[in-house]
């Protein structure tokens, strides 16, 4: 059986290809290429451009800023949004806090929240995990106590990614604490990060970012008016957008374009009478990545084909499973390319900036097989709903 795209599809995605590649912003292309830290202001001009070209949010509601795609458009843009280095429009917002206000939203907080949520004027973060409330989310702990036409927020959210630029926040929390089901007494409260009694503290990581932050919520009140639909629902809106986060995260375009710097990389260190590109060892490492990326985007866009009425496919968990890992492995060969060139976190003039990088980066991508599900949860999703298998 043959897989290839249809002479529309293919179209749409050289149309794709030559905005990403010649009319975004190649300042900003050239820093992810790079590698090189783009700011908060770089983050927000790429998003805003994106949106005022009408790709910034292709999934939303073609009312709000979406486009009447199929779910393999879809795909096709991400992936060549990801090979062309074009910065990754928030997911924050795109993917997570966006689709979940136009699907459950007051009309209201859709006028007032998804236009500037679409172009970044807003930065959002995710309000979901907390100390003891991670993989186990409904034990969350944070509350919501009703006051009048205000909730009362007390609590600690962690791992908050971005938190520190962030204007608003999307949370979970505990508005019934006698509710005889733990996720039946949750809400999804939307939160302004600049009300009082919100402190945000900077965790530093493995790889030495500060990527991450805890956020204290110390008796902050929140408009009940910014309660996403109803009250104590707030559990299956989370599933909806953890849903959403899953889709599209095996990043098929992403990992193609590190093979081929990793590739440019590797003949750049001589290795006898050639480069580490001519070692066999290294060659089958790349031949087995690539073999595994070519799986991997065949069934991307097998699922991209098949999904209906905006419910992932189930293999999108084998997209989730095999795609993170296949970035992890892919940055550990980065690593091994880098040799002992990788032990130098900083740039030295002796060090290239790809080799220096190289063990931050790995590190930090750790964390790939855990965010929206992790391995093991994908793989008890694969084996009850594929496989047909019961514990």
């Amino acid at each position: 059986m043959h897989r290839r795209l249809s002479a529309d599809d293919s179209a749409f995605q050289q149309r794709m290809r030559d905005y990403f590649t010649t009319e975004f912003p190649q300042d900003l292309r050239a820093k992810v290429a790079a590698g090189d830290k783009l700011s908060p202001e770089d983050i927000r001009r790429s998003q805003a451009t994106l949106a005022e070209a009408g790709l910034a949010v292709p999934g939303w509601p073609t009312e709000w800023g979406g486009q009447d795609w199929t779910p393999l458009q879809k795909h096709i843009w991400n992936s060549e949004l990801q090979a062309a280095a074009v910065p990754p429009p928030l997911p924050f917002n795109t993917s997570m806090v966006g689709p979940v206000i136009a699907a459950f939203g007051s009309e209201d907080l859709k006028r007032r929240f998804l236009p500037k949520t679409a172009t970044a004027e807003i930065w959002w973060c995710q309000g979901f995990s907390e100390p003891g409330a991670g993989s186990d989310l409904a034990s969350l702990r944070t509350t919501a106590v009703r006051d009048g036409d205000e909730y009362v927020v007390t609590g600690q959210k962690t791992w908050t990614t971005l938190g520190q630029h962030a204007d608003w926040m999307f949370a979970l929390v505990r508005t019934d604490p006698d509710a005889p089901k733990k996720q039946a007494g949750i809400s999804f409260l939307l939160l302004d990060m600049r009300s009082e009694g919100v402190t945000v503290s900077p965790i530093r990581t493995l790889d030495g970012g500060v990527e991450v932050n805890d956020v204290f919520l110390d008796e902050v009140r929140v408009p009940a008016d910014q309660l996403v639909g109803e009250e104590n629902r707030g559990w299956d809106y989370a599933k909806f957008l953890l849903g959403n986060e899953r889709v599209g995260v095996a990043n098929t375009g992403l990992i193609k374009r590190w093979l081929v710097q990793l590739k440019e990389h590797a003949q750049q260190v001589r290795l006898g009478e050639g480069t580490l590109l001519d070692d066999p060892a290294i060659a089958a490492r790349f031949a087995e990545v690539e073999a595994q990326l070519m799986s991997v985007e065949l069934t991307a866009i097998r699922v991209s084909g098949t999904s209906e009425d905006g419910r992932p496919d189930p293999a999108s968990s084998i997209l989730k499973l095999c795609g993170s890992q296949l970035q992890q492995d892919v940055l550990e060969l980065a690593v091994d390319i880098s040799g002992p060139m990788s032990l130098a976190w900083d740039s030295l003039d002796s060090v290239p900036t790809w080799a220096a990088q190289s063990v931050p980066t790995y590190l930090n991508y750790r964390k790939a097989t855990i965010y929206g599900g992790s391995s093991e949860v994908q793989r008890s999703i694969v084996a009850a709903t594929i496989l047909g298998l019961k514990g």
